[in-house]
Order: structure tokens, then sequence, then C-alpha cells
């Protein structure tokens, strides 16, 4: 049985504005050599991600990263995740 270790990229989040009024977040992601703004709505369960070039690749990592995080989540704070493929 060989043991190979899985592909994984790290994902590194700032975070650029948020309102809990409003029901938003606003960030910056960046991993391996693409980087994306994203605007969450989080009472409408809406992410967006631009560009488009790589989008699909950070989608549903992001999405999951930020509904686990949320409520330690703040403006100006940087956070790191992993993603298991490689970028």
């Amino acid at each position: 049985m060989s043991s190979k270790r899985l592909p994984q990229t790290t994902a590194y989040v700032r975070i650029t504005q948020l309102s809990w009024q409003q029901g938003f977040l606003k960030g910056e992601v960046t991993a391996a050599q693409y980087e994306w703004q994203f605007h969450w709505c989080f009472r409408q369960g809406e992410l967006s991600v631009s560009p488009s070039l790589g989008r699909a690749l950070i989608l549903e990592p992001l999405g999951r990263f930020l509904e686990q995080k949320d409520y330690q989540l703040e403006p100006g704070g940087d956070y790191a995740f992993t993603i298991r493929a490689e970028l």
C-alpha cells in the first residue's frame, strides 16, 4: 500500500469590509498564482467571486471556509485554509 500525499494548496483570505446590518462581507483571496475578490451576502447565502479565471477552483472551498468561520472573521483580518487540490 503506497502512502501518496493528497495535493493541497493554501489559500490566503483578507477581509476588507463587513456589515452585519447589511448582511455582507467582502475580501480578497489568493491561492498559488490566482487572486480573486469576493462578496458574500450571508443572509441570502450568495457568494460571488471575480475575476472568472479559476473561479470554479475556489468558489466551493471559499464558501465552506466562510460559513465555518463567519462569526470569527473581522475586517483587516488575515486568514488561511487548505484546499485539497493543487492549483
